[in-house]
């Protein structure tokens, strides 16, 4: 079967622009609120803005369409790299199950092309639209910029797992290729999964090549009602160590079943009405296969309980409102309470999650296997910061507060905290790529924006 090559027209060319504090060579700049956006259209305009920027030593915020802006801490800058106009899919191969995209692209008509060939993105990209009320203009750049990855993260790996190669910009202005285009990678060090979950403080992705994979043919999903979050993390324990190739396993505790929840509340897949807490997990493959596990790890359950089986439309209602943290949605019950990202060791997950819920008032949600829980806690000043990192260090976790005010991301860590050798050695790999901070500067590292 031949390549799909997919080409948008690049957007018209505004002119060259010298105004500024950056001469930004043929980069088309506008200037609103005292913030200067400049838009490129190649990797060379990126180049010739990192290295103005470089010369003058002022910071720049990379932005696609800005859809994930709200995360990290407030940045200090007066000027945007806006790479939106490079959003063409340059190359896509189906059956070699890989695709070359530029980082402007957005993730919508990705998803869209290759849902077209029966592919997907196997390590579920979460949609943070819903969660921080901004439009659903996602990014390849920010997907693989930000690397949330959603409940099939247990089985697929994270985003980093299916970047195959990265042509990228460095600090020092200077365009890189890392990686390339096949699975099999034996260039050497595979330098490009050290963009993925940098936030922009490394380089400037231009084009990504990543690997898709099939989508299932069926999916079913096993409900388990009323256990509480230490049973229920049992229960994904269990399933997750059974020899039923388990693709998600997920607990939505009784709290969190509020108004505006998503499909976890719609009587058509029967969650939420009587409103009691469910355990879920998901198993993929042809029909017939899902079906046989499906029965097969009921009976494996059964001392947890009798488990409902949610078929393929109702399953992935269900798996796309966890992927999204729909019940914390900033339209709903709960959209004033800040938002935190837990990563912890899965056995230790239903005890954090239920301290956490008892000491704070909030609501949590786990996915994982009980290995990622999403908290919202009720709004104070600090986001309730200090308390909750007391937590999860005691389990050798992280956090990452997702949705807060500005405020309050200027007033606490965003990002946990490393150890020092461990920050130490990321702030070398940083200076490596950008000596000057010139990158997103302290959108990670709080105090480091000036």
């Amino acid at each position: 079967m031949p390549r799909i090559h997919v080409f948008k027209h690049p957007l018209r060319y505004h002119g060259r622009y010298k105004t500024g504090y950056l001469g930004v060579g043929r980069a088309a700049k506008t200037r609103a609120g005292g913030v200067d956006t400049l838009k490129v259209r190649d990797a060379g305009d990126v180049e010739q803005v990192v290295r103005a920027a470089l010369a003058s030593e002022q910071p720049l915020e990379i932005i696609g369409h800005g859809g994930k802006r709200l995360i990290g801490q407030p940045m200090a800058t007066n000027a945007l790299l806006d790479l939106s106009a490079l959003n063409a899919v340059t190359a896509y191969e189906p059956n070699e199950l890989i695709i070359t995209v530029q980082a402007g692209a957005p993730l919508a008509d990705v998803l869209s092309l290759i849902d077209s060939r029966n592919q997907q993105f196997a390590f579920e990209p979460v949609n943070t639209s819903q969660l921080l009320d901004t439009p659903d203009t996602g990014t390849i750049g920010g997907m693989i910029g930000a690397g949330l990855a959603g409940p099939r993260r247990i089985r697929a790996g994270g985003a980093r797992d299916h970047l195959l190669g990265a042509h990228a910009v460095s600090g020092f202005g200077d365009s890189f290729k890392a990686g390339g285009r096949v699975v099999k990678n034996v260039t050497g060090y595979d330098l490009c999964k050290l963009l993925a979950g940098s936030w922009g403080t490394l380089a400037v992705m231009t084009e990504v090549t990543l690997k898709v994979m099939p989508r299932p043919e069926s999916e079913r999903t096993l409900m388990l009602r009323g256990l509480d979050d230490i049973t229920a993390n049992r229960a994904m324990t269990a399933a997750l160590g059974s020899p039923f190739d388990v693709s998600g396993a997920a607990h939505v505790p009784n709290s969190v079943f509020r108004a505006g929840a998503g499909a976890l509340a719609d009587p058509l897949v029967g969650l939420g009405s009587p409103r009691e807490a469910v355990t879920l997990l998901r198993l993929e493959g042809i029909t017939a296969s899902a079906v046989h596990r499906a029965a097969a790890l009921a009976a494996v359950l059964a001392p947890f309980g009798t488990a409902e089986i949610l078929p393929d439309a109702a399953s992935a209602a269900v798996w796309s409102s966890i992927r999204d943290v729909q019940p914390f949605a900033a339209d709903g019950s709960l959209g004033g309470w800040p938002v935190w990202r837990i990563v912890c060791p899965p056995a230790a997950g239903g005890a954090l999650g239920e301290l956490l819920a008892r000491d704070t008032g909030g609501d949590v949600i786990y996915d994982w296997g009980g290995g990622l829980i999403w908290a919202a806690l009720p709004p104070k000043p600090d986001a309730q910061s200090a308390l909750l990192r007391q937590r999860v260090d005691a389990v050798g976790g992280h956090a990452t507060l997702i949705r807060a005010s500005e405020q309050v991301r200027h007033d606490v860590d965003v990002f946990h905290q490393q150890k020092p050798g461990l920050a130490a050695l990321g702030e070398r790999v940083r200076h490596s790529f950008d000596p000057k901070n010139i990158l997103n500067r302290g959108r990670m590292a709080r105090g480091s924006a000036t």
